[in-house]
C-alpha cells in the first residue's frame, strides 16, 4: 500500500488553473522533491497535501484514509516554511517544544524530547537563546526540530534552504539528508534548485505549468529525460537537430558527453565527428566550459573539458577542434 496517494488533483484560483489533474504515489520513508520553475504548481500541491488548500477535484490519501478535506492539525504532518516562522519571544527550547501538548506530554517528557532533538541538531548549547540571536542556519535547524518534535507521519518542506547563503545551504543540505535517513521519516520538499533536488531526493517530481513532466530517480532524469523541458531543467544539455543524425530528430547531449580533441586527420575520420570552432570559454573550477560554433555558423553547443586538458592543448579563441558525440550519449527528445 502506498503511504501517500494523490489522485487526479485539480486546483483553480479564480480563472487560473494551478494544477491539472495531478496523480502521484509516495512510499513510506521516501525523500521526494517537487522540482520546477516559479509558478509551476509545486507549492500549491504541497499545500494541498498539508491541508492548507483544498482541491476542486481529486483525492489525497494517507494509507487507507481519505485526508483530502481534513484540517492540517488532524493530518499529523510537520511542515517547515521558507520563513521558518519561529516565535521571537520564545527561546530555542520553547520553540522546539511548542507543539508538545496534552496528557502524553508532561513536563518531564517535554524536557526529555527537547534535549533529544537539540542534541540531534547540535544546538543544545544555545537552548536558552532567542531566534534574533541565531544565524539563519541555526534558525532553520530549530524550525526542523520543531516540525519533527511530535513525531509527524510526514514532513513537508517548502524551499527551506533558499534564504541561506551557498555555504550554509550545502552544510544544511547534507545534515537534512542525514537526519531523514536516521529518523526514517517520509519527506516531501519543494525546491526550484535542481542541484539541491539531485543531492537530496530518492525521486524527483519535475513539474511545469501545473502538470507533472516526469518522475524518476535523479540518475534516470539526468540520463534519460523524456522531453526537452526535463533535459534542460535537470542539468545542462545541448539540443541538436542534425539531418545526418537520428533521422533529423532533436537529440539532447550533456556538455560533459561531448568529446573534444585536436582536429587531426585520424580523429576526423572517426564516425559521429564534426569540426567546430572554439568561440569562448569559462573556467568552472576543475573544468573549462567551451562555447563552440558549428560549420553552419549558426548552431552553438557547449562542452566541458578537464582543466589540465585545456591547458596542455593550449586551446585558444577561434581554434578549430573536433568533437565526437557518440550515439550512446544521445537522448531522443519529444
Amino acid at each position: 500500500m502506498n503511504f501517500i496517494s494523490i489522485d487526479h488533483v485539480i486546483k483553480d484560483y479564480e480563472e487560473y488553473r494551478a494544477l491539472h489533474g495531478i496523480s502521484l504515489s509516495i512510499e513510506r520513508g521516501e525523500f521526494i522533491c517537487f522540482l520546477g520553475p516559479s509558478g509551476c504548481g509545486k507549492t500549491t500541491l504541497l499545500n494541498i497535501i498539508a491541508g492548507l488548500h483544498f482541491p476542486e477535484e481529486g483525492k489525497v490519501m494517507c494509507l487507507d484514509e481519505d485526508i483530502t478535506y481534513l484540517t492540517p492539525a488532524k493530518r499529523k504532518f510537520g511542515i517547515v516554511f521558507q520563513s521558518y516562522a519561529l516565535f521571537p519571544n520564545l527561546t530555542v527550547n520553547d520553540n522546539v517544544t511548542y507543539g508538545l501538548r496534552g496528557k502524553e506530554w508532561n513536563k518531564e517528557k517535554r524536557t526529555e524530547r527537547a534535549d533529544e532533538l537539540l542534541t540531534l541538531i547540535g544546538l543544545s548549547h544555545i537552548a536558552h537563546r532567542y531566534p534574533s540571536e541565531l544565524s539563519g542556519g541555526q534558525q532553520q535547524r530549530v524550525a526542523l526540530a520543531r516540525a519533527i518534535a511530535n513525531n509527524p507521519r510526514l514532513l513537508l518542506l517548502d524551499e527551506p534552504l533558499s534564504a541561506l547563503d551557498a555555504k550554509v545551504r550545502l552544510t544544511l543540505r547534507n545534515e537534512l539528508k542525514t537526519l531523514q535517513r536516521k529518523l526514517g521519516i517520509t519527506v516531501i520538499m519543494v525546491t526550484h534548485d535542481q542541484e539541491e533536488a539531485m543531492a537530496l531526493a530518492d525521486r524527483i517530481v519535475v513539474m511545469n505549468e501545473g502538470r507533472i513532466e516526469q518522475i524518476g530517480t535523479p540518475e534516470s532524469l539526468y540520463l534519460t529525460p523524456k522531453n526537452r523541458f526535463v533535459g534542460e531543467f535537470i542539468g545542462s544539455m545541448n539540443i541538436l537537430t542534425l539531418p545526418q543524425w537520428a533521422q533529423g530528430k532533436p537529440i539532447g547531449v550533456r556538455y560533459e558527453q561531448v568529446q573534444v580533441r585536436l582536429a587531426t586527420e585520424d580523429v576526423l575520420a572517426q564516425p559521429y565527428t564534426l569540426v567546430v570552432r572554439l568561440t569562448s570559454w569559462n573556467l568552472m573550477g576543475a573544468f573549462y566550459r567551451l562555447e563552440l560554433l558549428m560549420s553552419d555558423q549558426y548552431t552553438q553547443l557547449y562542452a566541458d573539458v578537464p582543466y589540465q586538458y585545456f591547458q596542455d592543448n593550449k586551446l585558444s579563441e577561434h581554434s578549430l577542434v573536433a568533437i565526437t558525440i557518440s550515439p550512446e550519449s544521445w537522448c531522443i527528445l519529444s
